[in-house]
């Protein structure tokens, strides 16, 4: 994660307000509905002192039993109505916060994304907030609703017999100083037991998204050993504040029990001394065992707490970590809409503080319409050039201009919309092939499709799958062959009618005849749009208007193909390399 993880941040439990407030009426009414089943069971205790009495002085009993009777029923009745309502508005807090983490994490500056684990921030959309039922259960309503019948039952003790209430008490009390040195342990341990399922999705994620590499190298052991080591340190963790909180549990429960027999031991001497009468005893040890569920219930949602608070935690490092603003999508250019032209003024770049500079002052400038292409050996920053158009990451100096206007004052919707923008590796995501060609124009028509799926040699292929279109594409794409997902990238990049195109190696996996065909057409929509191509095979590019030559972080010559095999050695160098004509031929 980011450095942004060690800001100080609000407490966990107004971090769970703020989840639980949209829902705050539904928890009420949960609540409300626990209350009352608590105040049922309170009851019972002095309607059972009634029925002894009545007993005792041979009157009848049949009404006692009938109100015994009707206060089971309408415990068990209100209790299921309220365990439902509370149930599901733990799962509503649990969507809204899933919804909010995913929402946020689509918007994470690139940046951000580059210094986290994939893996760690799926587990906190996932395992984190299902940690947040518990706690909205548990915690928020079990401490409120379980501390109020703690008062209700302490008070109805002290009204029946003070003496017995100051002995039990103390017992609590006890328990409660020992109480106060556990609960830490068991917040430190749940951390530590969240942090490292993140680490094990994280090796998890790791190892699928280069399982073929994995097998390839025989690696499957050590990354084996690897994913076993995370899931074991996971287990150890979670076994931790398991024991802690089993502990927690445990005094609360020893603490009742050794109340319950010094009640009894000094109760039955009051009743020999006749302090209080038998009718009395046996209603205050009634009330000792009520006494068990709101002790357990406040006890259990302190030590959940300490676990939600947790999660909790790590769910706001994620929501802390560098963002877009949230921006409603800009709409796609229009058919007639004119190129765009581009400018580098002076741009340095490093993508941190610890490494060097990818771009040392680049300086070009593109005109509307026609094809640029950019050149040069690995690492020479040609790719970055393409980052820093659409604004993943910001230079570190200098100016670059869109249509004149500085790329800063751009809004990115409004940016991006503008641009069409193929990657070097051709992302494919899950899902069928028309999801993919349609991800960054929804709204296309099938006359467009069409055209585009002709235009980039991929209409051949849909008529070869079992159902066109429709046809899953595999994880990552991997029922398509890489020149398949290279042309579907562009395919897709072409829907968007982009006023700017930006290719990079977008050839680089293609044959020798689509790669001539994918040429003409780059070539066809470069006479009506500005089109930008990283490519380190020359032959795509020698009919480019102009190409830019770059080398250690700087642009060093500017030209065509002909004027650039004369003029600058490095180009070519490169040119005689891959057996391109020279400017004598």
């Amino acid at each position: 994660m980011t450095t942004a993880q060690t800001q100080p941040g609000p407490p966990p439990w107004r971090l769970l307000l703020g989840y639980v407030r949209p829902h705050r009426w539904a928890l009420a009414a949960g609540a409300v509905l626990s209350l009352v089943t608590g105040a049922t069971g309170l009851l019972l205790p002095l309607v059972a002192r009634g029925l002894i009495d009545d007993l005792a002085h041979d009157r009848a009993i049949t009404g006692a039993l009938l109100a015994m009777a009707g206060l089971v029923v309408t415990n068990a009745a209100v209790g299921a109505l309220g365990s439902y309502v509370l149930r599901r508005t733990a799962e509503s807090v649990v969507l809204g916060a899933r919804r909010s983490l995913a929402s946020y994490l689509l918007r994470l500056r690139i940046p951000a994304v580059d210094r986290s684990e994939p893996g760690d921030l799926m587990a906190r959309v996932t395992s984190d907030t299902t940690l947040l039922r518990e706690v909205t259960t548990d915690s928020l309503v079990g401490l409120g609703t379980g501390g109020l019948t703690l008062v209700a039952t302490i008070v109805l003790m002290g009204l029946v017999e003070p003496v017995l209430l100051a002995v039990t008490l103390a017992v609590i009390l006890g328990a409660g100083l020992v109480l106060g040195l556990i609960v830490p342990r068991i917040n430190r341990a749940s951390r530590r037991a969240q942090d490292a399922v993140g680490a094990m999705g994280a090796s998890l994620e790791r190892v699928l998204g280069a399982l073929r590499t994995v097998k390839a190298s025989g690696a499957e052991q050590r990354e084996e050993q690897t994913l076993h080591a995370a899931a074991q340190e996971s287990w150890r963790q979670s076994v931790r504040a398991a024991k802690w909180a089993a502990a927690a549990g445990n005094t609360a429960g020893l603490a009742m029990q050794i109340a319950f027999i010094t009640v009894l031991a000094v109760g039955g001497a009051r009743v020999a001394t006749g302090a209080v009468d038998i009718a009395t005893l046996v209603a205050f040890l009634l009330y000792v065992f009520y006494l068990m569920s709101p002790i357990q219930q406040v006890v259990g949602a302190i030590t959940q707490y300490q676990t939600g608070a947790a999660a909790l935690t790590r769910i706001q490092e994620a929501l802390r970590l560098p963002a877009e603003p949230p921006a409603r999508p800009a709409p796609l250019p229009s058919a007639d809409a004119p190129p765009a032209s581009l400018a580098f003024e002076d741009v340095r770049f490093r993508y941190s503080d610890e490494l060097p500079y990818v771009h040392e002052g680049v300086t070009f400038a593109v005109p509307a319409r026609g094809m640029t292409a950019f050149v040069g050996p690995s690492g020479a920053g040609k790719t970055t050039v393409f980052s820093l158009i659409e604004r993943f990451y910001e230079p570190g100096s200098g100016v670059i201009t869109l249509d004149g206007l500085d790329l800063a004052e751009w809004e990115l919707p409004r940016l991006r919309s503008a641009i069409g923008y193929v990657e070097q590796d051709a992302p494919v995501l899950s899902g069928s092939l028309r999801d993919n060609l349609l991800l960054g124009s929804p709204e296309a028509d099938d006359t467009a499709l069409a055209h585009v799926l002709k235009t980039t040699r991929l209409d051949g292929l849909v008529a070869r799958l079992p159902q066109g279109l429709d046809t899953l594409v595999g994880h990552r794409g991997t029922r398509l062959s890489g020149g398949e997902r290279q042309r579907v990238a562009i395919a897709r990049a072409l829907l968007r009618r982009p006023r700017l195109l930006l290719l990079d190696e977008a050839t680089s996996q293609l044959d020798a005849v689509n790669e001539a065909a994918l040429r003409d057409t780059v070539a066809d929509v470069a006479r009506t749009t500005t089109v930008l191509v990283v490519a380190h095979r020359l032959s795509t590019v020698t009919m480019a208007d102009r190409i830019v030559v770059m080398d250690a972080g700087r642009v060093r010559a500017v030209g065509t193909h002909r004027d650039l095999v004369s003029a600058d050695p490095l180009y070519a160098e490169l040119a005689a390399t891959q057996f391109l004509a020279t400017a004598d031929d």
